[in-house]
């Protein structure tokens, strides 16, 4: 299909599921062990109706937040997700392209197959992820590459401790470091588009993608162990090495996978600029709460503070909800990989497109001219189901 045939975030889901293997489109879209909080990040939304007001004058209504001081177009910006070099050549620079064009920030994964430099020279203005070892020895040097190639906002995301069980990865016969696994093969073959236009494409120009950006130096491909194996050390992170980063890093520092509110206060009180509530997509501790359901302690605990927020977005609605509850700015990944699985730049540039669409419209349906307004006020709790 046409990219822009699709009219919702479910049709890119549904066209990226026919266009990707079945293993890649599993890494994409699942969760990890029973995926319960991957269902629980959109049944979070479901639980708030809206209250709308009749006769307010909408006529003119805007989405544009500011955050760190630079002002975005929409409240809807690209969460890190790694090795989108799978779903579409040079992926990563899709995607921070097309957010760049919305004015909308994006977040480039430390599991990454273009340099970063490469890409903050396309994109500037992009954000970087981070996941970081206890070893000083490893993050000082990051720091300063970081630094200079002129990134400005570092993620330090927290909840990756070791790697979870993604048991549907594991039955597509899908693993990282990649393996050229029967199921995998017979799943690209099935897929000639994504064989000539992703995997042969990517081959010919590139040859086998490595991990660009997990440390100061190039990591190993993707295909074997990245060099030192990025996740040793990472179980023995703690508050101190938050502190260390910040006495060092001279930019914004970002806290992702915040869902406690008296986390949210140490990284406040660590002299963080803000967190990112966020259960990683479902992806990594199954049976965790929703960000949703998380977000209005953690913005009551740090009031006026940026408290921003990923899972489960898939409607102009639900960005609407979390920030009537509290969220300065939300971040997509599935649904901005879907675009990128389907259309490449322009997919991603449509994913943000039709929720930006959504949110003009439904800002005028609630009465509200100015995403700034939202608050609790304009919700009301959904009734509970009537037991049987």
């Amino acid at each position: 299909m046409r990219v822009t045939a699709a009219l919702s975030i479910a049709d890119l889901a549904a066209a990226a599921r026919r266009r990707l293997p079945p293993g890649i489109h599993g890494y994409v879209s699942g969760g990890s062990e029973d995926q319960a909080s991957l269902a629980a990040n959109r049944a979070a939304f479901a639980r708030w109706r809206f209250l709308p007001r009749p006769l307010v004058d909408v006529s003119q209504r805007s989405q544009a937040v500011e955050v760190f001081g630079t002002t975005h177009a929409s409240p809807v910006g690209i969460a890190p997700m790694g090795v989108s070099c799978l779903c579409c050549f040079d992926g990563d620079v899709a995607m921070a392209r097309a957010a760049a064009a919305a004015g909308a920030p994006s977040v480039l994964s430390a599991a990454s197959t273009v340099p970063l430099e490469r890409v903050m020279a396309e994109a500037p203005g992009t954000w970087y992820q981070a996941y970081l070892p206890a070893r000083t020895e490893v993050i000082g040097p990051l720091l300063e590459r970081l630094k200079a190639a002129g990134v400005g906002v570092l993620v330090l995301t927290l909840d990756v401790q070791v790697a979870s069980v993604r048991e549907n990865e594991l039955r597509n016969g899908f693993s990282l470091p990649l393996r050229f696994t029967p199921r995998l093969v017979l799943g690209g073959l099935m897929r000639p588009r994504w064989m000539v236009g992703t995997f042969g494409r990517t081959l010919l120009a590139r040859g086998i993608p490595h991990f660009e950006n997990f440390t100061a130096e190039r990591g190993g491909p993707i295909i074997t162990a990245a060099t030192g194996d990025h996740r040793a050390g990472r179980a023995a992170m703690t508050w101190e090495e938050v502190r260390w980063i910040r006495e060092r890093w001279p930019g914004r520092l970002v806290l992702k996978g915040i869902l406690r509110a008296e986390d949210a206060l140490k990284a406040r009180q660590a002299g963080c600029d803000g967190v990112i509530v966020s259960n990683h997509g479902g992806r990594q501790l199954d049976g965790a709460i929703a960000p949703l359901d998380a977000l209005p302690a953690i913005v009551a605990a740090v009031p006026g503070w940026p408290v921003m927020l990923d899972g489960g977005i898939r409607r102009g609605t639900d960005v609407l909800k979390a920030l009537a509850l509290g969220a300065r700015l939300v971040f997509v990944g599935r649904p901005a990989m879907y675009g990128l699985a389907v259309g490449g730049e322009a997919g991603v540039a449509h994913a943000l497109g039709l929720l930006r669409r959504e949110i003009d419209t439904d800002l005028a349906l609630l009465g509200c001219p100015d995403v700034r307004l939202l608050s609790p006020e304009y919700l009301a709790p959904a009734p509970a189901p009537l037991s049987a």
